[in-house]
């Protein structure tokens, strides 16, 4: 009895909040306690604001159990479209399918193509992965150890993982001497206590640690700030976070991050959908916003 509870309180909340030619979208995530996750879904709320749309935000908090109720809640409640946010659409495929079959219109963003997405808009992340690799291992001179922190579970993510294994093979100089699964939610907290450990077991041998998002190579910094802060382990990573460049600003530990444009990607998720619940069919089922590599140099900034 509890699903059924649980879509008519859905139903009556959207019900509620609707003026009567409005449109009710439903905004799912996971991972809503990301600070680009939540931006994404800042931004898209403000669109979906001057479209006349009513959005509805859930957060399951890394429960893709719950993930997949809820999808079949806001099913059930016949909302006007689906947005998910920062997720793999193929680990709730049965729920996104059936929505689809619905007649909902399901978009993504940061997420990734899947039967009954009408829509994904991303970063190219092989290719950002690819930046992080090859800036990475020139700061190294393409010799060292390295250190990965990486979350395969994110579709994009997992690119930018499969990225840094394809950099690997050409650079046999560099050598991954640990790697560790992120938690999420959590990663920041997780990435300075592993940190913390591996500082203790192999910190004579890290040169540099390869995080696959900002938040681990925030964590890996606070850690090597507070045991090594003389150390020459250079970190970098994948986002553009604002507390990661402030971070780069000062000189810290970490050298580099590949900026993704957050609000690009809602933005573009907006603007197809507008034309999805128009009657219009996306030109392609995947667009890509661009990234750019942020540095203290293009920063403006020397350190010593």
């Amino acid at each position: 009895m509890r699903a059924p509870l649980i879509a008519l309180a859905f139903a009556g909340l959207l019900a509620t909040a609707s003026a009567a030619s409005a449109v009710d979208i439903a905004v799912l995530t996971p991972y809503q306690s990301s600070v680009a996750t939540n931006q994404m879904i800042k931004v898209f709320e403000e669109k979906a604001k001057t479209a006349g749309w009513n959005a509805t935000v859930v957060d399951t908090r890394g429960d893709m159990g719950q993930l997949a109720s809820r999808i079949e809640d806001v099913t059930a409640a016949k909302v006007g479209a689906i947005v998910l946010v920062s997720v793999d659409p193929k680990q709730i495929q049965d729920q996104v399918s059936a929505a689809a079959a619905a007649g909902i219109p399901v978009v993504a963003i940061d997420g990734a193509t899947a039967p009954g997405v009408m829509l994904n808009v991303t970063s190219d992340n092989f290719e950002l992965g690819t930046k992080l690799s090859d800036f990475l291992f020139d700061k190294l001179g393409h010799k060292g150890n390295i250190v990965k922190f990486y979350y395969s579970a994110h579709p994009g993510v997992h690119q930018r993982e499969l990225a840094l294994d394809a950099a690997l093979k050409t650079n046999p100089d560099i050598k991954v001497i640990a790697e560790h699964y992120m938690v999420v939610p959590g990663p920041i907290d997780d990435a300075r206590k592993t940190t913390e450990d591996l500082l203790k077991s192999k910190g004579d041998q890290i040169d540099a640690v390869w995080a696959a998002w900002d938040e681990p190579a925030i964590g890996a910094q606070l850690a090597i700030e507070a045991d090594k802060p003389d150390s020459k382990i250079i970190v970098a990573g994948i986002d553009g976070n604002p507390q990661a460049v402030e971070l780069i600003k000062s000189c810290s530990h970490i050298k580099g991050t590949v900026s993704q444009d957050f609000d690009a990607m809602a933005g573009l998720a907006a603007d197809g959908l507008t034309k999805i619940l128009a009657g219009e069919k996306p030109e392609k089922a995947e667009l890509y916003a661009p990234a750019k590599l942020i540095t203290p140099e293009t920063l403006g900034v020397t350190c010593p």
